[in-house]
């Protein structure tokens, strides 16, 4: 059984990684374990909880920032922020269910794992709207970068270099995130009956628009049958959907002028505020894979060939899909057995027209032998290990989640 330690403030947690160090002890950070089978498992002399590290420290809705440490659950910043009509406008997911995992997340997490959900491809990634981060090293050292209000960037490179990082370079303790107002309506315009590539056409046209569309999904005939939008789950076809935010005179009239838009594209139905939130919750939290078994990849690649990857991936196995991010970001689960998880079908496929491809959910045994991020070239692999020497040159901190290591690297 491998001993778990709960730092109760930063000073702690600057000891524990102090006395890893120089004990040569391996650690596994996480904050309530929501994405621990996020990446490739490791084994480790000791587990660091993040979850003590509990709480907002400042708030200025004014100034549209907000600190929080870093074991803080995102359910109480978002409950925070609804109070000033404010929120995070990144939009984190949240994936526990469809990794099988606690569902309460935490600000650290999301900033560690830079997850952002279905409007990223207009507000950015959780990376973007870092300010600040307090943090310790590999090397038990304090660093502080970044400021509290938005026009402060000093720190910026460092904080997006920590974003993203899965607690490899260093482990956060409090985190500044700049907020954004809420939106006052939403609203989400829904195509039925369109093919994958018609689809793909429909909203590259929509997000190239004036009308300021702020998500865009395409889901299959099979997929919308797991919604629990009425809407989408009777509609017995595929979906094409796009969403629409602002203030209520705006929302309106760009709903208008898109529903005329789609009409000659097949039946057109119409979400309002709650639907809405429902559906790209759904979208973003890959909930139509949750009650579903097999490995679930995330592959990032030019709209222009979303439609023939999953064809190509189609032609060689069993597998299902849908479109996010206008086409930008598919989701793929791969039904039939491989014992690599599809890696070899989903990566030959991407090869040709570029991108990258995430192995989101799978069996220990599969994500122990398959590279689960995207294989980098020998240049970024050489900057990567440079910049891990700076920040953790033991390698003490979450050793192999991001990259295979060789069998003998794995035990202490």
């Amino acid at each position: 059984m491998v001993e778990v330690v709960k730092p109760a403030d930063s000073r702690d947690l600057e000891e524990i990684i102090s006395d890893a160090l120089h004990a040569q002890k391996s650690l596994e950070i996480s904050g309530t374990g929501s994405k621990s089978t996020l990446g490739h498992p490791m084994k480790v002399s000791q587990k660091v909880s993040l979850a003590g590290l509990n709480g907002i420290t400042l708030y200025e809705p004014e100034e549209l920032v907000l600190t929080a440490r870093a074991g803080t659950p995102l359910a109480d910043i978002e409950s925070t922020l609804a109070q000033n009509h404010q929120e995070l406008a990144f939009e984190p997911p949240s994936w526990g269910a469809l990794l099988g995992n606690a569902e309460v997340q935490t600000l650290g997490g999301v900033i560690a794992t830079n997850i952002g959900g279905p409007r990223r491809f207009r507000a950015g990634a959780p990376r973007d709207h870092l300010l600040g981060v307090s943090m310790v090293t590999g090397r038990g050292e304090t660093v502080k970068t970044g400021g509290r209000v938005v026009k402060n960037v000093t720190g910026y490179d460092l904080c997006k270099l920590i974003a993203g990082s899965y607690g490899t370079l260093a482990v956060a303790s409090e985190l500044t995130v700049k907020v954004l107002p809420a939106s006052d309506k939403i609203r989400t315009v829904l195509v039925s009956g369109l093919d994958a590539r018609e689809g793909v056409k429909v909203m590259t046209e929509v997000i190239a628009s004036p009308y300021d569309v702020s998500a865009a999904a395409y889901i299959t005939k099979e997929i919308t049958k797991r919604s629990d939008v009425s809407y989408v789950s009777n509609s017995n076809a595929t979906i094409t959907a796009v969403r629409v935010e602002g203030a209520v005179p705006s929302v309106v009239a760009r709903c208008r002028a898109l529903k005329n838009l789609f009409r000659k594209n097949g039946d057109i139905e119409e979400l309002h505020f709650h639907n809405s939130k429902r559906f790209w919750a759904e979208i973003g939290n890959v909930s139509p894979y949750i009650d579903e078994v097999g490995p679930v990849w995330k592959i990032s690649v030019p709209p222009s060939n979303a439609v023939e990857i999953v064809k190509t991936i189609g032609d060689k196995t069993a597998s299902e899909f849908y479109f996010d991010w206008g086409g930008g970001l598919i989701w793929v689960r791969i039904i039939d057995h491989h014992k690599d998880g599809g890696a070899h079908l989903v990566r030959a496929a991407i090869n040709s027209c570029g991108g990258d491809a995430t192995l989101i959910r799978a069996s220990c045994d599969v994500r122990s032998c398959v590279p689960v991020f995207e294989p980098q070239g020998n240049a970024v692999t050489v900057l990567t290990q440079k910049i891990k020497k700076g920040f953790d040159p033991a390698g003490i901190l979450n050793p192999g989640r991001m990259s295979l290591l060789p069998r003998r690297e794995h035990a202490d």
